[in-house]
């Protein structure tokens, strides 16, 4: 191995300690935690080695929402590969969204609250956010409907289900219907 393949390797390795360190740490308390100077001390590198990574937290809350992403799109394939039928697909497609977001709230809000630079619904959305709508896309789109375009309804069904796992995390559904309305929605815009 070259001086400069091994250079780069042990880039790619304080590039994933520090998003791995990043993530562990608002899953624990939250972004605002999440500093340059917090996860300096926490990965024991100095501030300026986190900067030749990264620019700053917005940065480093992309790098954490394209991984999640890859993560999410993983989930759903798996899930809805092994479900049979094209209703089952989609409830268990609904099911893996819900329980991503719940069980992984810091990278969620990642994703999908917060400020992480990336582009979205646009030629220059990067390849990991292109797959997790994908993923959804390939369940969707067997129950769109005659005449409706499947990349809208997986819009449409994306967005209803974002809606269900924002309110519920922030109190404004109750806890116990989750799974009703999951079923609600498979039931009302799914044609099966």
């Amino acid at each position: 191995m070259s001086v400069q393949e091994r250079k780069e390797r042990e880039r790619a390795v304080r590039e994933r300690l520090i998003v791995a360190t990043a993530r562990e740490l608002a899953e624990q308390q939250g972004w605002d935690a999440v500093t340059t100077r917090r996860l300096a001390e926490r990965i024991e590198y100095s501030q300026p080695v986190l900067y030749s990574h990264f620019r700053g937290k917005r940065e480093i809350i992309g790098a954490v929402a394209l991984e999640g992403a890859a993560e999410l799109a993983v989930a759903l394939r798996a899930t809805t590969s092994a479900a049979d039928g094209p209703r089952a697909r989609v409830t268990a497609l609904a099911r893996a969204y819900l329980d991503f977001a719940e069980h992984n709230p810091a990278v969620y809000d990642a994703m999908f609250q917060l400020d992480g630079g990336l582009a979205f619904a646009d030629e220059d959305t990067p390849k990991p956010l292109k797959d997790g709508f994908a993923a959804l896309l390939e369940t969707l789109a067997e129950v769109a409907g005659d005449g409706v375009e499947p990349g809208l309804f997986t819009e449409v069904f994306w967005a209803a289900l974002h809606g269900l796992a924002t309110l519920t995390r922030a109190g404004r559904l109750p806890v116990g219907d989750a799974e009703r309305r999951a079923e609600l929605l498979v039931d009302r815009l799914a044609v099966i």
